[in-house]
C-alpha cells in the first residue's frame, strides 16, 4: 500500500485534501502533518523566507524517514518551499498542491478566474503560469476567517459572490487552495462557469504518477 503524507499549513485544508482521497484514492494510506505556525508566519513575514524554505526541508525528511512513499503539500502560498523539498528527496514524488489544476486550467484555455482566500497564494502561484495566460485573480477576503470560525455557510457566501463580481468576463473558474474546494458548487451556481479544484486534480495527478 502506497504511504502518502500530506502536509499542511493550514489547519482548514486537512478536511477537502481527506474528502478527494476517500473519493479519488481511498486504497492509499494517508498520514497527515499539520503547521499552522507556517502560514502565520508566512502571512507576517510578507515574503518566503531561508528559514521557512528550512522548515520545510526539516518536514519533507521527516515524512522520508516515517516511511513516506509520496508527499502532497496542501498549501499552495509556499511554492519555493515545496521545490525545495522535491529536489532534496528526488526521485521520491513531492507534489505542488496546485501545478495539477494549473496544467488542467492551460489545458481549458481562455480567461482564467484564479480565486484564494488567503491573499499570499496569490503572490506564489502566478508566476507559475506562463506569462501569456490570460488571468483575473481575486482575494475573496473574510471567506478563510468565516472557515476558520465555523462558519462554513459564509465561507462558501463570500467565495461566491467575490467570484460573480470579478469572473464575469471568464471562462474558467480555478480555485486556488485546498480550503476553497467545499465552495466549488456555490461558486459555479453563482458564475456559471466550470470550476476547478486542486483538491481533485492533485489527487488525480498522483495517483497517476505513483501507480502509472
Amino acid at each position: 500500500m502506497t504511504r502518502v503524507f500530506l502536509i499542511h499549513a493550514l489547519r482548514e485544508s486537512v478536511q477537502p485534501i481527506n474528502t478527494a482521497f476517500d473519493a479519488h484514492w481511498p486504497e492509499a494510506d494517508r498520514a497527515n502533518l499539520l503547521d499552522d505556525s507556517l502560514s502565520a508566519d508566512r502571512a507576517r513575514d510578507g515574503e518566503l523566507t531561508d528559514a521557512m524554505i528550512d522548515r520545510f526541508l526539516i518536514l519533507g525528511r521527516y515524512a522520508r524517514d516515517a516511511g513516506a512513499d509520496a508527499i502532497l503539500f496542501t498549501c499552495s502560498a509556499f511554492g519555493p518551499a515545496i521545490d525545495a523539498v522535491a529536489a532534496d528527496l528526488a526521485p521520491m514524488p513531492v507534489h505542488k498542491p496546485n501545478s495539477a489544476m494549473i496544467d488542467a486550467a492551460l489545458a481549458h484555455g481562455g480567461r482564467i478566474g484564479l480565486m484564494a482566500s488567503f491573499a499570499p497564494t496569490l503572490q506564489s502561484m502566478l508566476p507559475e503560469f506562463p506569462d501569456t495566460t490570460q488571468i483575473v485573480t481575486r482575494h475573496c477576503a473574510g471567506a478563510l476567517e468565516a472557515l476558520a470560525a465555523g462558519n462554513a455557510a459564509e465561507h462558501d457566501r463570500i467565495a461566491a459572490a467575490a467570484a460573480a463580481e470579478s469572473f464575469g468576463d471568464c471562462t474558467l473558474v480555478a480555485l486556488a487552495q485546498f480550503s476553497l474546494a467545499r465552495a466549488a458548487r456555490a461558486v459555479g451556481e453563482a458564475t456559471g462557469l466550470p470550476v476547478l479544484t486542486t483538491t481533485e486534480c492533485a489527487v488525480l495527478a498522483l495517483r497517476k504518477q505513483v501507480e502509472g
